[in-house]
């Protein structure tokens, strides 16, 4: 999935997580990547979180999929980022959940936003929820901005746990991937 933010940014591609991508996974575990959710991970838990993205992105019952954000220049793909879908119960309802995080160098290009709209093409193609979510921390103006810019609206404030222990107070953004009438 290819997509450019703008006529004079490289193109924006999502790539299907795959087990080269770990030392990725340890870049964005960055504390100022990392502070809106409850810190750095330990490396045990990063093995066991890249664990998880293998085994999403190669499973196609639709559960979901992670992928590596890159930017492609015509001289090859660099990885900038995550992003992925995922199942998940809200309030009562199966909805997709998304996530996201850029590396800092290259964060303010509209990047995650461009990254965030090819995701839910993807989530929207697997014809299976009506919703997708995303549950950005109140404080996180550059996350609750992507998703605005990426078409998500914005449901509200709730109580948030993640990681599991931990209660975040977050901005509840919905974006529609099927009519009414869908599952």
């Amino acid at each position: 999935m290819e997509r450019t933010s703008s006529s004079t940014a490289p193109v924006v591609r999502i790539v299907p997580w795959s087990d080269g991508d770990l030392e990725l996974l340890r870049r964005a575990n960055a504390p100022e990547l990392m502070d809106h959710l409850g810190g750095p991970e330990s490396e045990e838990q990063l093995m066991a979180r890249h664990d998880r993205y293998v085994a999403l992105s190669e499973d196609r019952t639709g559960r979901g999929r992670m992928y590596r954000i890159a930017l492609t220049d015509g001289d090859g793909d660099e990885a900038v980022g995550t992003i992925g879908f995922w199942e998940r119960t809200w309030r009562g309802q199966e909805v997709y959940e998304t996530g996201w995080a850029v590396l800092p160098g290259y964060q303010g290009r509209g990047i995650a936003a461009t990254a965030a709209v090819a995701v839910a093409e993807q989530a929207r193609a697997e014809h299976k929820h009506r919703h997708l979510h995303a549950y950005p921390s109140v404080d996180n103006a550059a996350s609750n901005a992507v998703c605005r810019k990426a078409g998500f609206t914005l449901l509200g404030m709730c109580d948030f746990e993640y990681p599991p222990g931990h209660v975040l107070l977050t901005n509840n953004w919905r974006l529609e991937l099927a009519p009414e009438s869908a599952p």
